[in-house]
């Protein structure tokens, strides 16, 4: 999973962006325009800087933690895009669900969040080819895994949408900029979805990279909504595959989380897009591109600090490994230790010594034997305490360090 490529060829847009404008004139919905809708000069700092974060994060040294950083990525983004659509589940929820057999999954939540990882290995599988390109039944594929065994009055797994006469879809709401009535005839979406398939090709020939092209996919896409249910996460697995195949990891799908985290925008951009396409203002896709292009720049750094906070438990894990077998720590300090590091996050120091294994280790030990055990871990700095009686592991040092005194434990 998360293959890397080469993408020195995909970095840069072109100093001269051709005429890629294409209008659709559709038999019921009307006139349908794709268009790049950006000004290339404003784009080249945006898509630098997530370059550069990019070629930070693939030198760092991922392949120590490719299995946990990818278990992380493929749990925090199944929970971002399905939270977006209103799935229940916590991000715990999600990991649990993630590790049961599909085939005996009977809860309709965990279905949904195991058809969106279903997806993303098809995502994956795609990107990976030699020479793939996007087309429809790819975008059919990922939708009808998506909405696999879902029970919802329209759920139809892998059918584009063809309203009946009395029967009318929106998208959207007040609150987000307004409703937006889509293609409504399956004909006319049939030809949009195509025709969205060979404008991304025509973009992808003209050498616009797939930090531009990605979102506009996405973008329209939407704005087509061809399927009843399922559009927007399928949506992202779209634009995800295309980032993917450009080479980028990890990122492409983690970039739900950023989605999630500003959800008004995201919604509310689809509408300011469109609306300003419909006015005939220059550049309206801009703001959809611009916000697209910070996410993945606050993504890939997001990852990149991962990347190095999960080395550094390594390195303190064979540490503290280490000080044991040349006996600096003793077994119960080193239970301590590995506590704190399974744990996650800072530990209350109260709260360590009521957890039933810390009252085990000295159940025949005296309070200056746990004074003396903590003290001894703080000196040696595996391990920090803070001003709020928390503890850290050592390869964290929190902003404030409780002072080590002669009394101090």
């Amino acid at each position: 999973m998360f293959p890397h490529k080469d993408i020195s060829k995909d970095k840069m847009l072109p100093e001269i962006l051709p005429d890629i404008t294409r209008r659709i004139d559709t038999e019921r919905f009307g006139p349908f325009v794709f268009e790049p809708g950006i000004v290339i000069a404003d784009m080249a700092l945006a898509l630098q800087r997530v370059e550069d974060a990019h070629e930070r994060f693939v030198a760092s040294p991922l392949d120590q933690v490719a299995n946990r950083l990818e278990k992380e990525v493929v749990v925090s983004s199944v929970f971002g895009t399905n939270t977006i659509e209103g799935g229940t589940l916590s991000e715990n929820e999600t990991a649990t669900a993630l590790a049961l057999d599909p085939a005996l999954v009977q809860e309709v939540e965990q279905r949904r969040a195991i058809n969106i990882k279903a997806a993303y290995d098809l995502s994956q599988a795609a990107a990976a080819k030699p020479g793939w390109s996007l087309d429809v039944p790819f975008i059919i594929d990922v939708h009808r895994l998506i909405t696999d065994r879902i029970p919802h009055a329209d759920n139809r797994p892998g059918l584009l949408r063809d309203n009946p006469k009395d029967r009318v879809t929106y998208v959207g709401d007040a609150a987000h900029g307004g409703r937006y009535q889509p293609p409504q005839s399956g004909r006319d979406i049939d030809v949009l979805l195509q025709a969205l398939v060979e404008w991304h090709a025509k973009l992808e020939a003209a050498g616009v990279p797939a930090l531009i092209r990605a979102p506009l996919v996405h973008l329209y896409y939407e704005l087509i909504h061809p399927f009843w249910d399922g559009n927007g996460r399928v949506g992202r697995v779209v634009e995800a595959t295309l980032l993917q195949a450009a080479g980028y990891r990890y990122a492409p799908f983690a970039l739900a989380r950023y989605y999630l985290a500003n959800i008004d925008s995201y919604f509310t951009l689809f509408n300011t897009c469109r609306k300003a396409a419909d006015k005939h203002r220059p550049a309206p896709n801009q703001p959809f591109v611009t916000f697209h292009l910070e996410g993945m720049r606050q993504t890939i750094n997001a990852l990149h600090d991962r990347v190095n906070r999960l080395v550094g438990m390594l390195l303190h894990a064979s540490n503290i490994r280490r000080a044991l077998d040349d006996k600096e720590i003793n077994v119960r300090q080193y239970t301590i230790l590995s506590q704190l590091l399974d744990r996650g996050r800072p530990y209350v120091l109260e709260e360590m010594r009521r957890a039933p294994w810390y009252l085990s280790l000295y159940l025949q030990r005296n309070d200056k034997t746990r004074q003396r055990d903590l003290r001894r871990l703080r000196e040696l700095e595996l391990l920090y305490l803070d001003s709020d009686d928390a503890l850290w592991p050592g390869f964290i040092v929190p902003q404030r360090i409780k002072p080590l005194g002669k009394k101090a434990p």
